[in-house]
C-alpha cells in the first residue's frame, strides 16, 4: 500500500557528495527541497580516502564555491592538513588537497543541511520514480510513501545493486558494509536507461599505533595560511595539523602478490565492472608495472579522534589474509594491525550521454542524474555534478533557462561535456590535461571565472558579491600602476637584478614590463615602487600572474573565441541525423544518440569527422532557410 507523504518542488535522492550540494543549491535558490537518503548517520560519508581536492579535483572544489556550493567551506572547517601540490610547476596545474577529518567532515555537513531553510533531510529508501505523461513527478519509497515533486535529482553514488568483493567472498552491499539500492536499478532499467556496470575499491585501514613512524618519511602540511573557500579568514596552524607519511611497496609485496594473482578478484574473473584507469588496485599495478621495484604508499590519518590510518596507493580486493600479508610486506607496516580490510565494490551507472549538458535525462524530462551514477570517480567531480544538477533542477521549476557552463569556463563544463559529449566506457576522473584552456582554468581564478554566475543565479550574497567586486577593481588599479611606475637601472635595481639572475637594465622600463622576466617577482618590483596602501596577497598573486603569462592568456582567449563561434551555431533538438544525406553511417549514429545542442558539441562527439562537420553545417543552413 502506497501514500501520500509530501509534495515539493524538488526531491534529491541520496546524500553523498553530489547529493548534498543539489539539496543545497535548490534549497538555497528559494525551492522547497527534499533530501532522501537510506542511511542518516552517512550523509557526505567518504567511503574511500578522507581528503579534498589535488590536482585538477581541487580546482573544481574552488569552482563550487565561486558559485555558492558547500564542499569548500566544509573542508575549511574541518580539515586536519593543506598542502598546495606541484608548486614547482605553472600555476595551471597549482592544486590544494586537503586531508579531512572524515568524521567531523560528515557531521558538519549533515548539521548545514539540517539548518538550511527550505531542505528536509529524511532516511528512505527509493526504490520507483512517479512518471506522469513522459515526465518525472517523484518518488516512491520501500515503505510505500510517495513523495510528489517538480523534478527529481538521482545521486546514488555506488549504491545501485552495490556488491562487495573480498576474495572469494561476495555480498549485496552500499560501501562500508551499508545497504545497497536494488529495486531502483531495476526500475531504471524497466524505464529504458542503458545501465553499465563499474568497480571501484578502496585500500585497507590500519591500527596507527602498530606502525613504526621512524621507517616512514614525514609529510607535514603548508606552513602558509591556505583554503579552498574565498569566505574562509580562519586557518590551521602547521603546529596544529597532522602530518601524513610516505612508504613504498617492497619486492616482499610484488613476490606475495604474484604468487596469490589467482585468488585476486580482478584476475580470477569474479569481478565484471570495469575499474578505474588511473587509480588501480595494488595488484593491477604490480602486474602493469612490473618493472618497477617499488610503489608509494601514502599513511593518511582519518580524524583527529581515531586511530585508523588509511593506507593510500594500497587499494584491493585480494582476500583477507593476502592482505595482511601485504601490509606486513611494506616498510614500517612489518607489526602493523589491520582494523578494515579493502574491498572492490561494483554498481550499476547511467550511459552518460543519455543526458543533456544540463544533466537533466533526455529520455524522462523532470529527472537529472548527478555523481557516480553518471559514471564518474572521486568526491569532487561528483559535488561539481551535483551542484549543477540542484541549481538546473531549481530553475526548472522556475522556469528558467539551465545553466551550462562551457569547457573555457570551468573544469565542471570540462568534465560535464566529456560525459555527455563523449560517454565513458570506465569510471571518468577529472585530468588537468582534459581541459584544452587550462592556463585559463586555474585554481587562483575561479572566482573570476565564477563568481558572477554564482551572484546571478542566486547563491552569492550580496555582500560576498561586493567583497568580489571590490577584488576585481583593485587587480586592475594595481596593473595600471605598475603600467606607469617607470623603474631606472640604479645601483639598487641593478644589484637587485644580478641577485636574481636577470639581465641588468640598459634604460628605464616600467614595472609592468620589468615583472615579465621570469626570474623578478611581484614582491621584487613591491620593494623598488611601493603602493601607498598594502596590496592584499590575492590581488598581488592576481597581478602577478596575469602580467607574467599575459601573452600565453591572449592566445588561449582567441582560441575561446573561436570554439565561441562553433558553439553559437546551434542545433535544434529534433533533427532527424539519419537521414541526412552524406553523413557517415557512424557520424549519424553517434549524432543521433547524443544530439548536440551546437556544432562545437557536435565537433567533440567520438566518430564524428572534420568532414561530418562540414555536411552538417551544409545541411543545416539549408534546414534554417526552409524553416524560414
Amino acid at each position: 500500500m502506497s501514500y501520500q507523504a509530501g509534495e515539493f518542488d524538488v526531491i534529491v535522492v541520496g546524500a553523498g557528495h553530489a547529493g548534498v550540494e543539489a539539496a543545497l543549491a535548490a534549497a538555497r535558490m528559494g525551492t522547497s527541497t527534499l533530501c532522501l537518503t537510506i542511511n542518516l548517520d552517512a550523509v557526505a560519508f567518504m567511503p574511500c580516502n578522507p581528503s579534498v581536492g589535488g590536482p585538477a579535483k581541487g580546482h573544481v572544489v574552488r569552482e563550487i564555491d565561486a558559485l555558492g556550493g558547500e564542499m569548500a567551506h566544509n573542508i575549511d572547517k574541518t580539515y586536519i592538513q593543506m598542502r598546495m601540490l606541484n608548486t614547482g610547476k605553472g600555476p595551471a596545474v597549482h592544486a590544494l588537497r586537503a586531508q579531512a577529518d572524515k568524521f567531523s567532515y560528515q557531521h558538519t555537513m549533515k548539521q548545514t543541511m539540517e539548518k538550511t531553510e527550505n531542505l528536509t533531510l529524511r532516511q528512505a529508501m527509493v526504490e520507483r520514480l512517479i512518471i506522469e505523461d513522459g515526465e518525472c513527478r517523484g518518488v516512491i519509497t520501500n515503505t510505500g510513501a510517495q513523495y510528489r515533486a517538480k523534478a527529481v535529482v538521482i545521486t546514488t553514488g555506488t549504491y545501485l545493486r552495490g556488491k562487495i568483493i573480498i576474495g572469494e567472498l561476495q555480498y549485496e552491499s552500499g560501501p562500508n558494509n551499508m545497504k545497497a539500492s536494488v529495486k531502483l536499478a531495476e526500475h531504471l532499467k524497466e524505464l529504458g536507461f542503458e545501465l553499465v556496470r563499474f568497480k571501484t575499491g578502496t585500500p585497507p585501514r590500519v591500527h596507527s599505533d602498530s606502525i613504526d613512524y621512524s621507517k616512514t618519511e614525514i609529510q607535514p602540511g603548508d606552513d602558509v595560511p591556505r583554503a579552498f573557500s574565498y569566505d574562509t579568514t580562519e586557518f590551521l596552524p602547521l603546529d596544529q595539523q597532522l602530518p601524513c607519511w610516505l612508504t613504498y611497496t617492497s619486492q616482499d609485496t610484488q613476490e606475495l602478490i604474484n604468487s596469490n594473482l589467482h585468488r585476486a578478484p580482478m584476475f580470477s574473473g569474479a569481478i565484471e565492472g570495469t575499474g578505474p584507469r588511473y587509480c588501480p588496485s595494488i595488484e593491477d599495478k604490480i602486474v602493469r608495472f612490473s618493472d618497477k621495484p617499488r610503489h608509494q604508499i601514502f599513511l593518511e590519518p582519518e580524524g583527529r579522534n581515531t586511530d585508523e590510518v588509511y593506507v593510500q596507493g594500497l587499494s584491493t580486493s585480494m582476500p583477507e589474509e593476502v592482505q595482511l600479508g601485504i601490509l606486513r610486506s611494506i616498510s614500517g607496516l612489518e607489526n602493523v594491525r589491520m582494523m578494515r580490510p579493502g574491498y572492490a565494490i561494483e554498481y550499476d551507472s547511467i550511459v552518460p550521454d543519455q543526458l543533456w549538458p544540463s544533466l537533466e535525462t533526455k529520455k524522462i524530462p523532470g529527472l537529472f542524474t548527478a555523481g557516480q551514477i553518471n559514471g564518474t570517480s572521486g568526491y569532487e567531480e561528483a559535488a561539481g555534478q551535483g551542484l549543477m544538477a540542484g541549481i538546473n533542477a531549481a530553475r526548472k521549476v522556475q522556469r528558467k533557462e539551465a545553466v551550462i557552463l562551457d569547457r573555457s569556463q570551468a573544469y565542471i563544463g570540462v568534465l560535464i561535456d566529456d560525459l555527455v559529449t563523449k560517454g565513458t566506457n570506465e569510471p571518468y576522473r577529472l585530468l588537468t590535461s582534459r581541459a584544452e584552456y587550462r592556463l585559463l582554468l586555474r585554481h587562483d581564478n575561479a572566482d573570476l571565472r565564477l563568481t558572477e554566475i554564482g551572484h546571478e543565479i542566486g547563491l552569492i550574497s550580496d555582500e560576498r558579491y561586493e567583497r568580489f567586486l571590490k577584488k576585481k577593481e583593485e587587480i586592475e588599479k594595481e596593473k595600471e600602476r605598475l603600467e606607469n611606475a617607470k623603474i631606472t637601472p640604479t645601483p639598487e635595481v641593478q644589484a637587485m637584478l644580478r641577485q636574481v639572475g636577470s639581465k641588468e637594465l640598459d634604460n628605464a622600463y616600467s614595472a609592468y614590463t620589468l615583472l615579465k622576466r621570469p626570474e623578478v617577482t611581484y614582491s621584487h618590483i613591491s620593494a623598488l615602487v611601493p603602493a601607498e596602501t598594502p596590496v592584499l596577497e590575492d590581488v598581488a598573486e592576481q597581478v602577478e600572474i596575469q602580467i607574467k603569462y599575459e601573452g600565453y592568456i591572449k592566445k588561449q582567449l582567441q582560441a575561446v573565441e573561436r570554439l565561441k563561434k562553433m558553439e553559437k551555431k546551434r542545433i535544434p533538438e529534433n533533427l532527424d541525423y539519419m537521414n541526412i544525406h552524406g553523413l557517415a553511417m557512424e557520424a549519424r549514429q553517434k549524432l543521433d544518440k547524443v544530439k548536440p545542442l551546437s556544432i562545437g558539441q557536435a565537433s567533440r562527439v567520438s566518430g564524428v569527422t572534420p568532414a561530418d562537420i562540414s555536411v552538417l553545417l551544409v545541411y543545416l543552413e539549408s534546414y534554417r532557410r526552409v524553416a524560414n
